[in-house]
């Protein structure tokens, strides 16, 4: 390639040659390798949130077998998480990690330092908690960058009809976003959504899920030592403003999945739910919850959830047809072990059929996957739907905490917005949730308030 052609390639164009690239640099020897070497062909990572899932997605990002990655840049609110996760991530990929303390951003403005690393056709990961998702989505498209955002990307209706806006602004800009659903991208549910549309199971008539454990998010007064704002950060699954609750970011991938599997969205919910053993306990989650949502042909999905220590735990999807059963999830996200049967009585006698084992990991699947849209200019963009799984699964949160039947337009116009000012949150600002004079944060009454969740 002359210095010319170079110039006038823009750098998708590069990108999307890359395989040609790497395959003549394997036979035209040194010139070719430094052509596949070069700075351009790196997809550069940059890291915005490095909790647990932030950390693995950046691990998978650099795992990717089709094409460079480097991870560049780093930006959290905790200086010890960044630190923490800056070392793990070295040992883990010592070639593929340059953030020097200079590209290591600490509060609430790095996710904009991070970005600013970073050139157009480049991935910035969005791991924070749900809430300033669309926030740092909107800075990304600005940018014209890559996006891998984990979910749930929503937390109410007036954030999802945000995140709807911002979506249809990076189809429009051609970018490529992965939402963390990575359910989608496992080739056994792949193939059993297959087998189910070509009529193996019959028609659908039911599909039910639980995610029922005695991992508990509740939580206690505030220790000495940190601020309100960061201590609600820090602990998010327990305010619904950050995370939309336990229900939200637990639930949420089941709900995803059962709906892909019937092929539409629930329509409405309605659901119970309570508060047990709380002890010093004043988050505002529900600890148990069982809902029913309802599809458009009446069809019902029924979801399951509970966090109580010393309880039966499940973790688990199954679909039932007018000719046999299907499980979606066995005990968890990965492997899924999904199997058809020929009959509601998933026994090994009735065993229609198995994706072999050991099966690929869908977290690396998904990463693969959006490695390869940006490198092949693939269409691929997975905000909307990420968005609607979002609401839907606010729908059955609201549903619980309400004590109404809750409709998908409902939740979609609800105006009730649990943090309008998160885009302008700084280390000094005050938490969007205040304690309550009796000292518990506000918690779901429900069929006393019956309008807002709380």
């Amino acid at each position: 390639m002359s210095d010319t052609a170079s110039k006038k390639s823009s750098r998708r164009e590069f990108l999307k040659n890359t395989t040609k690239i790497a395959a003549a640099s394997a036979i035209a020897g040194p010139i070719g390798s430094r052509i596949y070497a070069a700075e351009n062909n790196t997809i550069k990572i940059a890291l915005v949130g490095c909790g647990g899932r932030g950390t693995g997605a950046a691990s998978q990002a650099l795992s990717v077998k089709n094409g460079p990655t480097k991870l560049v840049a780093m930006a959290d609110v905790f200086q010890s998480r960044l630190d923490n996760r800056y070392e793990i991530l070295s040992k883990k990929h010592p070639d593929k990690i340059d953030v020097p303390e200079d590209r290591r951003f600490l509060g609430f403005d790095g996710y904009k330092k991070a970005i600013d690393c970073l050139s157009p056709g480049d991935v910035v990961i969005l791991a924070t908690p749900p809430a300033f998702r669309w926030v740092h989505f909107a800075y990304a498209i600005k940018k014209g960058v890559n996006v891998f955002m984990e979910k749930p990307v929503t937390v109410d209706g007036p954030s999802t009809r945000k995140m709807l806006k911002l979506a249809e602004e990076s189809e429009k800009k051609n970018l490529k976003v992965g939402v963390g659903l990575m359910v989608r991208h496992c080739r056994g549910r792949r193939q059993l959504l297959d087998r189910i549309k070509s009529g193996e199971i019959g028609e659908i008539i039911m599909l039910r899920a639980s995610r029922m454990s005695g991992r508990s998010a509740n939580t206690g007064p505030k220790p000495d030592g940190i601020s309100e704002l960061l201590y609600q950060v820090k602990r998010f699954h327990s305010f619904l403003w950050a995370s939309g609750g336990v229900y939200n970011d637990y639930y949420i991938h089941q709900i995803d999945e059962c709906s892909w599997i019937k092929g539409h969205w629930p329509v409405s919910a309605m659901a119970t739910g309570g508060r047990h053993y709380r002890g010093d306990a004043i988050d505002q989650n529900l600890d148990n919850y069982a809902v029913e949502y309802t599809f458009g042909d009446g069809t019902c999905l029924y979801l399951y959830g509970r966090n109580m220590q010393g309880c039966h735990s499940s973790f688990s999807s199954y679909a039932q047809g007018t000719k046999g059963g299907a499980i979606i999830s066995t005990r968890g996200h990965n492997p899924g072990k999904v199997r058809t049967y020929k009959d509601h009585n998933f026994d090994k006698q009735n065993l229609i059929w198995a994706f072999p084992q050991p099966e690929p990991n869908p977290y690396q699947l998904e990463w693969d996957d959006l490695i390869d849209a940006i490198r092949n200019d693939k269409p691929y963009n997975e905000t909307k739907r990420g968005a609607i799984a979002s609401l839907v699964s606010s729908m059955g949160r609201m549903a619980a905490h309400t004590g109404q039947i809750i409709t998908y337009d409902q939740i979609l116009n609800c105006p009730h917005e649990f943090a309008p000012d998160v885009d302008k949150l700084t280390m000094d600002s005050p938490a969007p949730l205040q304690l309550g004079p009796e000292g518990h944060y506000p918690y779901p009454n429900p069929g006393i308030t019956k309008n807002t969740e709380y």
